[in-house]
C-alpha cells in the first residue's frame, strides 16, 4: 500500500488551475459517460447496445478529438464519470463502463486511456479556457459477487475488513444512519461501504483526493452518493480536493438537501429537477410549483448561485422519455440554463435521446453523428450564448439570485441581473402545437423604451412605458430577452 502512494504521489507534474466556486459560477458543464462519449477511432456507427452493459469503447482522446463539437453549444467545461481502476471480470449487471465500481484507487481504468492520455485532456481543456470536472466516489468500493462475501485483498488501499462498516444492507434510503453505515448494492453486485468516520480512512481519502486533482490538473469534482457519508467527513475532504465540489444529494426535500451546502461548496439541484419535470412534461404541469421553488430554493439554500442546474442525467430517465414534445424540452432546457447555479446537460440530451431507466438512458453519442444542426443543439447554443454573454458584459451577473416575476398556468418568466445588464426568460408549457400569443411581463427592471433582443427569434423589442415587456410566443418556444446593447462582440443573432 506504501509502495502504491508513493507511486501515486511521484505523478505529480503538473498543477490544476484550482478553480474556485467564484469561477465555477460563470461556467456551463457538458456532463458525459466517458464510455459513452467518442472513440478514438472517431467511429460513428460502432454498435453500443445499452442493454448489454457493457464497454463500448469511448475514451479520453475520444473526448479530445470532440471538443469542437461541446464548445460550439457554448460550454465551457466538462464532466466526465470516475477514472479509477474498476472490478475486472462480467457481472450480473455487466461491465464497471461507467466507473463507480472502483478497486484501486491509486490506478485509472485503462478502457478509457493512460495517465498520459487523461493529463492531455486536461491540457487541450485548458488551452480552450475550459474546465475539467471529474467525478469522485469516496462512499464505497465495487465487488463482483454477493453482500459480505468480499475478499478485501482486491482494494487498494483499503486491503482489509478493518476500512469497512460491518455488513448490513440499505433497507430504508430515509433512515440517515442507516444510509451512511450500511452498504449500497445487492446479492449480485456488491458496494462495500468504507468506515468513513475512521481517521485512517479520511486521511487516505484526503491524501487521494488532492493528489488526483493536482496530478491531472482537475478543475473541480462532482462527489458521488453524498448522503451515504456521514456529513463531518465532507469539509475536509472539500478542503483537500482544493476545487470547486457539487455534491450528489439524490433528494427533492430543499430542506433535506440544502444543509449539504453546509459542508460542500454546491450540490446538484433536486428540488428544482422534480417541479421542472412536473412544469414541462405537459401541457397541464404546474408553473406555480416551480415558481414557488424557485424561492424556496433561494431562502433555505446557503447559495443557490453555487447549485448544479440539470434536467437529465445518468440516474434519471430522459426528459423525451416522457414526451417527444420538442418545444417542452426547449423550454425546460432553457430554464436550466438562465435560471440561478451552474448548468449541466447531459450528453444526447442535445441530441433528444430517450432513453428510460438506466441503462436505457446511457446511449452512445457517436449514434448521433455528432449532428450540430439538430433542434436542441442549436437552442442550447443560443441560451448558453445569451447567458455567456450577460456574464461577459454585466456586472456581478452571477450572483444575482434569479427572481421570478411572472406567471401563469402555462408560462413563466424569470428575471436575473443587475439593472442594465439583466435577462428575461419567458418559457412555456404550450408545446409544438400551442397557440401564438404574447405575455405581458411587468417588473422587468428596464427602462420604458429600452431595446431589446430576444437572442431565440432574434426579434426586437422594446420596453414599454411602464417599464413592462409585451413578449410574442410562437410555436411554443423559449424566450430569451437581453439589452440590444448587451449584444455587443456577440455572433448572437449577427446575420
Amino acid at each position: 500500500m506504501v509502495l502504491a502512494r508513493l507511486a501515486w504521489l511521484a505523478g505529480l507534474v503538473s498543477t490544476a488551475i484550482a478553480a474556485t466556486p467564484a469561477e465555477w459560477r460563470s461556467q456551463s458543464i457538458y456532463f458525459m459517460l466517458t464510455d459513452r462519449f467518442a472513440r478514438t477511432d472517431g467511429s460513428t456507427t460502432a454498435a453500443c447496445d445499452t442493454a448489454d452493459r457493457k464497454y463500448c469503447g469511448g475514451t479520453w482522446q475520444g473526448i479530445i478529438d470532440k471538443l469542437d463539437y461541446i464548445q460550439g453549444m457554448g460550454f465551457t467545461a466538462i464532466w466526465i464519470t470516475p477514472v479509477t481502476g474498476q472490478l475486472s471480470g462480467e457481472t450480473a449487471y455487466g461491465d464497471p463502463y461507467h466507473g463507480y465500481w472502483q478497486q484501486d484507487i491509486y490506478s485509472l481504468d485503462s478502457n478509457y486511456g493512460t495517465a498520459d492520455d487523461l493529463k492531455a485532456l486536461a491540457a487541450a481543456l485548458h488551452k480552450r479556457d475550459m474546465y475539467l470536472m471529474v467525478d469522485v466516489v469516496a462512499n464505497h468500493m465495487g465487488y463482483n459477487g454477493a453482500g459480505a462475501d468480499v475478499d478485501y485483498t482486491k482494494f487498494n488501499p483499503f486491503n482489509d475488513a478493518k476500512y469497512f462498516h460491518s455488513y448490513c444492507p440499505i433497507t430504508d434510503y430515509n433512515d440517515d444512519t442507516m444510509s451512511q453505515n450500511c452498504w449500497l448494492g445487492d446479492n449480485k453486485v456488491s458496494l462495500p461501504d468504507l468506515n468513513t468516520q475512521s481517521k485512517e480512512v479520511q486521511d487516505l481519502w484526503y491524501d487521494w483526493v488532492g493528489s488526483l486533482v493536482s496530478n491531472y490538473s482537475i478543475d473541480g469534482l462532482r462527489v458521488d452518493t453524498v448522503k451515504h457519508v456521514q456529513k463531518d467527513f465532507w469539509p475536509g475532504y472539500n478542503k483537500a480536493a482544493g476545487v470547486y465540489c457539487v455534491g450528489e444529494i439524490l433528494d427533492g426535500d430543499p430542506d433535506y438537501t440544502c444543509p449539504y451546502q453546509e459542508v460542500m461548496d454546491g450540490v446538484l439541484n433536486y428540488p428544482i429537477y422534480y417541479p421542472l419535470l412536473k412544469a414541462f412534461q405537459s401541457s397541464s404541469g404546474s408553473m406555480t410549483d416551480l415558481y414557488n421553488m424557485i424561492n424556496t430554493v433561494k431562502s433555505t439554500c446557503k447559495d443557490s448561485t453555487l447549485l448544479g442546474n440539470f434536467l437529465e442525467n445518468h440516474d434519471n430517465p430522459r426528459f423525451a422519455h416522457a414526451t417527444d414534445d420538442i418545444a417542452l424540452a426547449k423550454n425546460a432546457a432553457t430554464f436550466t440554463i438562465m435560471a440561478d447555479g451552474i448548468p449541466i446537460v447531459y450528453a444526447g440530451q442535445e441530441q433528444h435521446y430517450s432513453g428510460g431507466e438506466d441503462p436505457a438512458n446511457r446511449e452512445a453519442l457517436w449514434l448521433s453523428g455528432y449532428n450540430t444542426d439538430s433542434e436542441l443543439y442549436k437552442l442550447i447554443a443560443k441560451a448558453n450564448g445569451a447567458r455567456n454573454q450577460a456574464i461577459a458584459k454585466s456586472t456581478n451577473y452571477t450572483i444575482y439570485q434569479n427572481h421570478p416575476i411572472y406567471k401563469d398556468e402555462s408560462a413563466i418568466a424569470m428575471r436575473k441581473g443587475f439593472v442594465g445588464g439583466q435577462t428575461i426568460t419567458v418559457l412555456t408549457n404550450l408545446g409544438a402545437g400551442g397557440k401564438e400569443y404574447s405575455v405581458s411581463i411587468p417588473d422587468t427592471g428596464f427602462k420604458a423604451g429600452a431595446k431589446l433582443t430576444e437572442v431565440v427569434s432574434c426579434t426586437s423589442v422594446t420596453v414599454g412605458d411602464s417599464g413592462e415587456v409585451s413578449v410574442p410566443m410562437a410555436s411554443g418556444a423559449p424566450r430569451i430577452l437581453l439589452p440590444t446593447s448587451l449584444l455587443e462582440g456577440s455572433a448572437l443573432c449577427s446575420s
